[in-house]
């Protein structure tokens, strides 16, 4: 699975769940249009998005998605096209729905961090596990290999769905 596209830039730390979808957007429990409200709690988020609509990769800064969990910050980023986030840490709720929901969660040194964010295009390898910025050399980086077939299915649900032929072969063979 190749993710390659425009990238988002919003290199700044702490970015919390409220900054990429506010408490009062939280009123259902369906991913469906949850992307017309994300960035709406981070001052100028919708322009930045504006600036970039065509992004499928967002660059942000240390411990992305801190603050309340809500799964529903994942589904924001997703309904705008948002296929993958690196950055160089994680809040950890937010790093598993990632994984939940198939947004590829790239962690990269700090250092890379610039670059990243200043690239026109990032391709990111998710099998082989690299990311590469522009035409410069993939860097490589590390997926929870139990995870990791998650995302390669668009998500944890996707994931087990495709697992129901075999649930059911399994359960004929022992009826």
């Amino acid at each position: 699975m190749i993710v390659s596209g425009a990238v988002l830039p919003i290199p700044r730390a702490n970015i919390d769940t409220d900054q990429i979808i506010p408490a009062k957007h939280l009123t259902t429990i369906d991913d469906e249009g949850m992307g017309q409200y994300a960035f709406t709690g981070m001052t100028g988020g919708r322009d930045l998005l504006a600036e970039h609509p065509d992004a499928v990769v967002w660059v942000a800064g240390e411990n992305v998605g801190c603050g309340s969990s809500r799964e529903h910050a994942v589904w924001a980023i997703a309904g705008v096209g948002i296929k993958a986030v690196v950055a160089p840490s994680f809040a950890r709720i937010f790093h598993e729905n990632c994984y939940m929901n198939g947004v590829v969660p790239v962690i990269v040194d700090a250092s890379l961090i610039e670059r990243f964010a200043a690239a026109k295009t990032i391709t990111i390898d998710v099998e082989n596990e690299t990311v590469q910025a522009d035409d410069d050399a993939p860097i490589r980086f590390e997926l929870d290999p139990a995870r990791k077939p998650f995302v390669l299915h668009g998500g944890f649900l996707k994931f087990l769905n495709g697992k129901i032929p075999q649930i059911r072969a399994w359960e004929a063979a022992r009826a």
